[in-house]
């Protein structure tokens, strides 16, 4: 039986819902919701759910032909997000789309190459190429800082071009790494110990000596020459991040997290003053896991001091952002049982009595949309801190509610959530042996 409190909470949610019945009209409350914002952020309450992504390329499509939005960033390494880029544009050589997500190798793979972000990258490219000459194009950016010695190839391959000389020095500098392999939680194991010398200052100069050039290297073949500037510096500022992040994620999970979300935060901000440079407004839709995209003033987390980019983004943009969660209850998910391991198709365990999970479920509607207007009743009702589910790369059901649950105050954390009572696992587009023989899809057929 649910508390006094918890059927108060069910009555405002089942009031306020609206249904999403895979229509063309399911989210215009939600485009209403959303107005004037320049930031949409859309989450996922794991990083292997079929309906999380198809529905963020929903609302991302809506954004961007209804409400001129022109950018998606994602949750993803910076070069492999570039090639993306580069295709939807018609400025690659790759033929293509499933060939532009080649660059997705690092795990998890999946999180990108998928059968939802192919028809997705596929949509951006014939959308563009729809458009009449001198249209703001739609473009596709990573956010994160694992891409490290992908990076420095980046770097060094744009040196070569505009400054072979330059080059020269970069290769130098960025040699340091070269002590520890292609593993760079080798170096942040062996500089955070004091076990071998740090490549801080060696990244530092040379990101230093690029933004010096920029004016120089820039101006050599106008717009161009531009954005392969910005992508190129985009690489040697992520290299020295990234550099600081493996040099202290063996100090403790807040100062790794923390660094890593203020990096995302500040590419975000590079992409909005690079297209302001440009001239345009930008307005952009960022797509990562609820845990970087709700406010984490609003959870658990938060109270142990780390933030993440859905704050920091209300902070700096304040109503100029919009902050979506997702969530559900039961189903299959695509997730590993440790880190680097194959991917497997995983059963989902129902919500845990006492959490979001569990009371979107008994409101008895299969997928929903709730809006959480500031001070409305639902807001006020679902401010209490409940327990809420988080999946990323690795499940691991045996032990669900100590590895995968916090606690949340849901109102405060998102500005609107979308719940999924059953859902399915994102199809790789190279399932592994193990997922082949996974838990069945849910259109598996019953009499089998």
């Amino acid at each position: 039986m649910p508390s006094a409190t918890e059927a108060i909470a069910l009555d405002l949610v089942r009031d306020s819902a609206h249904p999403i019945v895979y229509g063309h009209e399911d989210y215009d409350p939600l485009l209403e919701f959303i107005g004037d914002a320049r930031f949409v952020l859309l989450g996922e309450a794991s990083h292997g759910t079929h309906e999380f992504y198809r529905e963020r390329a929903r609302i991302t499509k809506r954004l961007i032909t209804e409400k001129g939005f022109t950018a998606i960033a994602v949750e993803a390494d910076w070069p492999d997000a570039y090639r993306v880029n580069r295709y939807i544009r018609g400025a690659s050589a790759d033929p293509d789309a499933e060939e532009a997500l080649a660059g997705f190798k690092r795990f998890p793979a999946w999180m990108w190459r998928n059968a939802d972000i192919l028809d997705f990258a596929g949509w951006l490219r014939e959308y563009n190429d729809s458009l009449t000459p001198g249209s703001k194009k739609a473009g596709f950016y990573g956010l994160d800082l694992y891409s490290l010695h992908t990076s420095i190839e980046a770097v060094l391959s744009y040196l070569e071009k505009v400054d072979p000389e330059g080059a020269r020095r970069a290769r130098y500098r960025y040699g340091c790494f070269e002590n520890f392999g292609e593993d760079p939680q080798a170096y942040g194991y062996a500089a955070g110990f004091g076990l071998g010398d740090t490549c801080e200052s060696e990244v530092v100069a040379q990101l230093i000596e690029l933004q010096r050039r920029a004016a120089d290297y820039a101006r050599r073949d106008g717009r161009i020459a531009a954005d392969d500037y910005f992508f190129a510096e985009q690489n040697a500022r992520l290299i020295k991040n990234a550099e600081e992040y493996y040099r202290t994620m063996f100090r403790g999970r807040v100062s790794s997290w923390n660094l890593r979300d203020r990096h995302m935060t500040e590419t975000l901000a590079a992409l909005v003053e690079h297209f302001e440079y440009q001239g345009s407004r930008s307005k952009v839709v960022i797509w990562a896991h609820n845990s970087h995209l709700g406010d984490a003033r609003a959870t658990d987390m938060g109270r142990s001091g780390e933030w993440n980019v859905g704050q920091l983004v209300r902070q700096r943009y304040g109503r100029e952002c919009v902050l979506v969660g997702f969530t559900t209850y039961t189903g299959t998910v695509t997730a590993a049982s440790d880190w680097g391991a194959a991917a497997e198709r995983k059963r989902v365990r129902p919500g845990m009595p006492g959490s979001v999970e569990s009371l979107f479920h008994d409101v008895n509607i299969p997928a929903f949309l709730l809006t959480l207007p500031r001070n409305s009743h639902v807001s006020n009702g679902l401010r209490a801190p409940m327990l809420e589910r988080a999946i990323g790369v690795i499940y691991r059901p045996e032990s669900e509610l100590a590895s995968h649950y916090f606690h949340a105050s849901l109102s405060d954390q998102f500005d609107a959530v979308i719940h999924f009572d059953r859902t399915r696992a994102v199809e790789p587009l190279e399932p592994s042996a193990e997922w082949g023989i996974g838990e069945p899809a849910e259109t598996f057929p019953s009499g089998v």
